[in-house]
């Protein structure tokens, strides 16, 4: 039994949401306590599961002696599964480092170069990698004993957060071998096995891209025992080795150069024809054949099967060469793929067409000019698939049936094709048609109660005593504040790197600017190339750092400054203190969710007298792990018979004006519209639908922005006591006697 007790909140103050006392709560992460069982499975038996399990599960079959990475999707959850296999992990003397940033996890693998040491981290690519490029480059270039290994998620296409560029051009130009491995379970952990032997059979870091579905591919494959390393934490170095030559100073760094291209290069080339790691898979139709990259042969493979040329079992009627090892190429195994063939087309994803130029070079210094190379574009008629974006499945299948029509083997019926082609674009363009229109739009948002909603809020009120101010944003959450309806930052230079790309135009704007932060990107990167720096050049602009207790985009894995802390992490660090530390003299500390004084600080940051870099700390936990945290906590609490008191906001329909400057000014996927349920008035009213979490944002909007009076609080209070009952009575007396 529940009882619900309104009141109305215009003009005064909102709740904010209730935050439980902090403790240690080693399940703050996304929790893997289940799956890490089967990170024990031994030799025959029989593994079922996800991509990035399965991975672990070969970094443990293949003897690491060290891992570690940076959060970024979509191999976040690596790092998650690996903190909570501990247990595990200590028992094997495997040693976990959750890295402060990909640089940090890059420099790590610095292990494996004097040591036989295998080490194996894990991070999101191009921008991941491009953080870490400088520790790349000088372990590609000192060259490893001990395999090394980077895991990188390749987040490219259309379901991507981040800038689109890829991996290949990286691996190319610092000499590191790329593995691109086709989607499936067997394959993608046999390759990380492999990985480290060609690692230490080349003296050469190794690169595994995985894309976003092979991480979260499902299947199994059959386990080994995992291998406890010979170095580890159990069985430690003997002695520290010294050896100049692996100093990346001149004149070693020119012979580790000369080393690279004469000796690394022919060993990677060699081990890999002879393991055998990229697949031919034949077909009847040997007039044409497919070369691409691991990673789509299964988009491949699905658009020849819609065409009628595969069947579900992935035996198809072309050929296809699927390299699943994308740098370094062998010459020889694209020279006998393509000698007798006519035509073959190259599936190569996003810019540049490495893959297609390399295979133009080889085929013409081998004297092999007979086939013809199709796929982005490399002469006249050459062009089926775009030059750039995520090939699709649509994208696929449009491309390869191309491809069929230029090509034109014998064996197929191309009429045929054609018609199966139309019949499965057909859908799509009778609904374009039937819409008239392109279905609008709908950009990602904050989550419903999310403690950075109400900050963008306020920095629209301040916008309006203060004047409109350039914004300098950040990576993160906070990003979505670009979007409606806040419509707030300006630029977006990298992660941790807003107050850095405010440094020019704080000093020529003629005024204070503002730089939002969230707190990952101020412990990774903003703390020393954008505080220290700001406070060393005396830097005079406002910073908004975003404290929401997590890496809240990534997964809500834990921070320095975390609410809560797991017993393998430090505690009783914090941003106020680090802030301190750089000589910030000018700091504030305010509640996310209060709107009103959110807005009166900003204005006082903006309009103060004081030099240097001012800094507002906006506090409020992130809304979704509060929710993880409390709602089985509410529910245990239920079930024993507690009381428990909830809040939930509403709109009065009698009151609303129908103006709706509410949601313009909140977002909020919970305040929406619904018919005014007047006659008379033809506006739609303002409602409050299922989900609100009682944040009290748009009670806060109404009193700070001094909005209509139509919002009102709603106490739900279930299992009530004696007094509940006792007051809801009294109040139904009152009710009744009001006029």
């Amino acid at each position: 039994m529940s009882y619900m007790y309104l009141t109305n909140i215009s003009g005064g103050p909102s709740v904010t949401p209730n935050t439980a006392p902090l403790h240690q709560d080693p399940g703050m992460e996304r929790s893997f306590r289940q799956e890490v069982g089967k990170l024990r499975l031994g030799d025959g038996a029989v593994f079922h599961g996800e991509g990035i399990l399965a991975v672990t599960k070969a970094l443990l079959q293949s003897g690491v002696s060290y891992v570690g990475g940076y959060q970024g999707a979509p191999v976040s959850h690596l790092m998650d599964v690996l903190n909570d296999a501990r247990e595990l992990l200590d028992e094997l003397g495997v040693h976990v480092e959750s890295n402060a940033s990909e640089a940090g996890a890059a420099a790590m693998l610095g292990a494996s170069i004097n040591y036989p040491l295998r080490g194996a981290v894990a991070f999101k690519s191009p921008v991941g990698t491009n953080v870490a490029s400088d520790a790349l480059s000088n372990l590609a270039s000192a060259g490893v004993r001990g395999g090394v290994l980077i895991v990188l998620g390749e987040d490219y296409g259309e379901g991507s957060s981040i800038i689109q560029e890829r991996s290949h051009a990286f691996a190319m130009k610092s000499q590191l071998w790329l593995l691109d491995p086709r989607p499936n379970l067997p394959k993608i952990v046999e390759l990380v096995e492999q990985g480290f032997e060609l690692s230490e059979a080349s003296n050469t870091p190794v690169l595994l891209e995985l894309r976003i579905r092979a991480c979260h591919l499902h299947g199994s494959f059959a386990t080994r025992a995992n291998r406890a390393p010979a170095i580890s934490t159990r069985q430690p170095l003997p002695a520290p080795d010294f050896d100049f030559e692996r100093i990346c100073l001149p004149p070693a760094t020119y012979a580790q150069e000369r080393h690279k291209v004469e000796v690394r290069w022919p060993a990677a080339v060699r081990f890999i024809r002879e393991r055998g790691l990229n697949e031919v898979f034949p077909g009847d139709l040997d007039e044409i054949g497919i070369i691409c990259q691991g990673g789509l042969y299964n988009a491949t493979l699905r658009a020849l099967e819609l065409l009628g040329l595969a069947d579900a079992s992935g035996n198809s009627r072309v050929p296809i060469c699927c390299l699943n090892v994308t740098y370094p190429l062998v010459p020889e195994e694209l020279v006998d793929f393509c000698r007798d063939r006519r035509a073959v087309l190259v599936v190569e994803e996003g810019q540049p067409a490495c893959l297609e130029d390399a295979l133009l070079a080889i085929l013409r210094r081998h004297d092999v000019g007979e086939v013809r190379v199709l796929g982005k574009g490399g002469g006249p008629g050459t062009a089926v698939l775009p030059l750039a974006g995520e090939y699709t499945g649509e994208v696929m299948l449009n491309g390869v049936a191309r491809f069929l029509e230029a090509a034109a083997p014998r064996g197929i019926a191309l009429p045929e094709i054609g018609a199966r082609l139309r019949a499965l674009t057909e859908p799509k363009r009778r609904a374009a048609a039937l819409l008239g229109e392109p279905v609008p739009a709908r950009p990602p948002g904050f989550c419903v109660g999310c403690p950075e909603r109400p900050v963008f809020a306020a920095m629209k009120l301040a916008e309006r005593s203060t004047g409109s101010f350039h914004v300098s944003a950040d990576i993160g959450c906070h990003t979505f504040s670009t979007l409606p309806p806040f419509n707030i930052g300006h630029t977006v230079l990298g992660y941790g790197l807003g107050l850095a790309s405010n440094s020019a135009v704080q000093p020529l704007s003629g005024r204070r600017s503002v730089t939002v932060m969230g707190d990952g990107g101020f412990w990774h990167n903003g703390l020393t190339t954008g505080v220290a720096n700001a406070v060393f050049n005396r830097d005079d602009g406002v910073l908004l750092i975003l404290k929401n207790g997590y890496s809240s985009a990534t997964g809500t894995q834990e921070l320095p400054s975390s609410p809560r802390h797991s017993a393998h992490k430090a505690s009783g660090m914090s941003i106020e203190g680090a802030l301190r530390g750089v000589g910030v003299r000018w700091i504030r500390n305010v509640d996310s969710y209060k709107v009103a004084r959110m807005r009166r600080t900003l204005t006082a940051a903006m309009n103060s007298k004081d030099q240097g870099l001012k800094v507002i700390v906006a506090d409020g936990e992130c809304q979704l792990e509060r929710q993880r945290r409390v709602r089985p906590e509410a529910a245990q609490r239920l079930a024993a018979g507690d009381r428990l008191r909830r809040v939930r906001y509403g709109v009065d329909e009698d009151t609303c004006t129908g103006d709706h400057s509410c949601i313009s000014l909140s977002g909020c996927p919970t305040l929406t519209i619904k018919d005014n349920p007047d006659p008379l008035r033809r506006d739609p009213v303002t409602t409050v639908i299922d989900g609100c979490v009682g944040c009290g944002l748009c009670g806060e909007n109404a009193h700070a922005a001094v909005l209509c009076p139509s919002f009102y609080r709603t106490e739900v209070i279930q299992n009530p006591r004696w007094f509940d009952r006792a007051l809801e009575r009294l109040r139904a007396v009152v009710r009744r006697l009001l006029p």
